[in-house]
Order: structure tokens, then sequence, then C-alpha cells
């Protein structure tokens, strides 16, 4: 399937990679986006396999941070709506189209 990112989300990894830097180091935030890349191209190549969690909405926990994405099935692609922290609220990202 092809993959859609949502123009926010490029702000959400860029917010997210930014605090690692900041609070610990380059390489953390390496290690954080080859995770985050990892999981989003497993989305787009089984995007079935993740579970619906609110309507047609499906979301993607990463393994080693506290942080998951959404997406939703649109066609033939796989659009990818937020990047966000376990702990932010539940509707944040879910407005985006």
């Amino acid at each position: 399937m092809r993959l859609v990112l949502h123009p926010k989300v490029h702000s959400d990894i860029d917010s997210i990679m930014a605090y690692y830097e900041e609070v610990a180091t380059q390489a953390l935030a390496n290690e954080f986006y080859t995770e985050l890349r990892h999981f989003i191209l497993q989305s787009a190549a089984r995007p079935e396999s993740f579970a619906i969690r609110e309507g047609d909405i499906r979301r993607v926990n990463l393994y080693r941070f506290p942080y998951h994405f959404l997406f939703r099935i649109v066609g033939d692609a796989v659009r990818i709506l937020v990047v966000r922290h376990h702990s932010r609220h539940p509707s944040l990202g879910i407005g985006r189209r």
C-alpha cells in the first residue's frame, strides 16, 4: 500500500526527536526514528494486522519508546494521522484527515 503522512506528522516527529536530543543524545533520537520508521513501513505492508481503536483508526505502539501512531486505510493508502506520546489526550490528532 502507498504511505501518506499527514503534514503535521513531520512536526510531531521533529518535536520528539528534538526532545530526545535535548535530554539524552542524538543517538537516542536516531534510535527512536529507526523504530518509528520500522513500524510505519510495517503498517503500510500489513495494515489490517493492527487493531482498530476507534471507528476506522488503527493504533501502532512502539516497543522501546512510549509513543504510538494512529493511521487509517484510505483506498490503496495508509494515512498516518499523528505520532504521539502514550500519555497525550486520546483525541489528539483524531481530527486530522
